[in-house]
């Protein structure tokens, strides 16, 4: 069994789990310093509940798929590569979009959470229903995430769910950790790390996307003669040969090959393959170089303040 496929999602849901722990802790804090605890189970009901629209999501993903591969058998090997590509470009809008967008909004995401808390409370008897649906947006969008990626992903199997259910357990684990017991973590650093594993996990995405899109031209070249012209590029007399993307740039296969450990980690974490063609190459390269780019700059202008846990901290119920 490979347990390296979990990593992934657990990287991923370990960093937005975490956000999403913020904002509860912050608005658990602000409801015991206005002296409105009764409206905490608001806030665990908008935890459970946006879990479950996470998993839900899930579900009807997995339907999907199954159902639009099965609505014509022959054009399976067409279908599923076509959907994993298709997912696999939305996962990496989504998430290097919020990851940039949540960089640059950090340093304000206390007042932000305080604001919409202040706003819920003045509606007196709608407070609980304002404080719930703060939550679960907040959740849900954070699962939402963990579910596309692992719908990019989704012929490995069980593996990417139980990684994004153990990052889901570690971000509650350190959300008990800052608001419950007070113990001290740099959540800027935490962010900075997870935000730098997160690019080098997208951009193993985009080298994957172009492989299923890749797979599903070659399958569709097959499936008629009027098709089989699609690949324009093809190589006659070698074994490793692509249909859309070009030349072979590097060969590791024997060396280091990405399905053995250590190559299996180079490849959950750093988006490593044992076979990389040129359109891959050049895709990894530009995404790495722009959204790297990008996320550095709003490390500048959107920076987690250290104060940000210690007044959520010293607000927070024992």
């Amino acid at each position: 069994m490979n347990f390296s496929t979990l990593l992934p999602t657990f990287v991923i849901t370990l960093r937005e789990g975490v956000e999403a722990a913020l904002v509860v802790g912050i608005v658990l804090a602000l409801l015991h310093k206005a002296k409105q605890s009764h409206l905490k189970s608001w806030v665990f009901g908008g935890v459970a509940v946006g879990i479950f629209v996470s998993a839900l999501i899930g579900i009807l993903f997995t339907f999907l798929i199954k159902f639009l591969g099965n609505i014509n058998p022959e054009y399976t090997p067409v279908v599923e590569p076509t959907l994993e590509s298709l997912f696999g470009i939305l996962a990496i809008i989504m998430l290097s979009w919020m990851l940039i967008w949540m960089t640059t909004q950090a340093k304000l995401m206390k007042a932000q959470v305080e604001g919409a808390v202040n706003e819920a409370l003045a509606k007196n008897g709608h407070a609980g229903w304002g404080v719930f649906t703060l939550i679960l947006i907040a959740v849900t969008r954070e699962g939402f995430e963990t579910v596309l990626f692992i719908a990019a992903n989704f012929q490995q199997g069980l593996l990417p769910t139980i990684g994004a259910l153990l990052g889901l357990a570690t971000a509650a684990a350190i959300g008990v950790l800052l608001f419950k017991w007070g113990v001290k973590i740099n959540i800027r650093q935490f962010f900075q790390t997870m935000g730098i594993f997160l690019i080098l996990i997208v951009a193993g995405l985009v080298v994957s996307s172009l492989h299923h899109f890749d797979e599903a031209m070659a399958n569709f070249s097959l499936s008629s003669r009027a098709s089989e012209n699609i690949c324009f590029y093809y190589q006659h007399f070698s074994k490793v040969h692509s249909c859309i993307l070009g030349p072979l740039v590097w060969n590791l296969e024997k060396i280091l090959p990405d399905d053995n450990f250590p190559g299996i980690i180079f490849k959950s974490l750093f988006g490593y393959r044992d076979q990389i063609f040129l359109v891959q190459a050049i895709g990894y390269l530009m995404f790495l170089t722009i959204i790297g780019a990008l996320y550095f700059r709003s490390l500048t202008s959107g920076v987690i303040p250290q104060n940000t846990k210690r007044i959520s901290v010293n607000n927070s119920t024992n």
